[in-house]
């Protein structure tokens, strides 16, 4: 009689194992893009990189200033300020990502300042942020 017994509290057992799992990769982050588990919800984010001029140079007021975008799907997705001063940007396609170019404002004279890039996408999981730091100085 023992042995039926195991065997009914082991079944019963292995049930709320099963149904835990279960409702752990088909719940998590209730996101219903990727599936479960620990991914962002099947998002990739944008990778930004190539920053022209280099981080930390000095350059003239109004200079110019490009940046590689991955990963993006619009470019009105790109936001780009410099000091809280929103910087208009043109973007390229390059089958891949986009090229993005801007100009400095011509106001900041003597100055350091961080180009600050964001993507904003529909999924806040999958946004992105990068930049990097120059001189500006006459």
């Amino acid at each position: 009689m023992k042995i039926p017994r195991l065997l009914a509290i082991l079944f019963i057992v292995s049930c709320f194992n099963v149904s835990a799992a279960y409702a752990s990769e088909h719940h998590s982050g209730h996101n219903m893009a990727g599936g479960g588990g620990g991914s962002e919800g099947g998002c990739l984010k944008a990778q930004l990189n190539k920053f022209l001029p280099a981080n930390l140079a000095t350059v003239a007021p109004g200079s110019a200033f490009s940046f590689w975008a991955f990963n993006v799907e619009k470019p009105e997705q790109i936001k780009v300020t410099i000091k809280s001063i929103p910087v208009d940007v043109t973007a390229e396609n390059k089958e891949g990502f986009y090229l993005v170019k801007g100009k400095l404002p011509a106001e900041l004279l003597n100055t350091a300042a961080r180009i600050n890039i964001k993507v904003t996408v529909k999924n806040p999981k999958c946004n992105a942020e990068n930049g990097w730091l120059i001189k500006i100085a006459e």
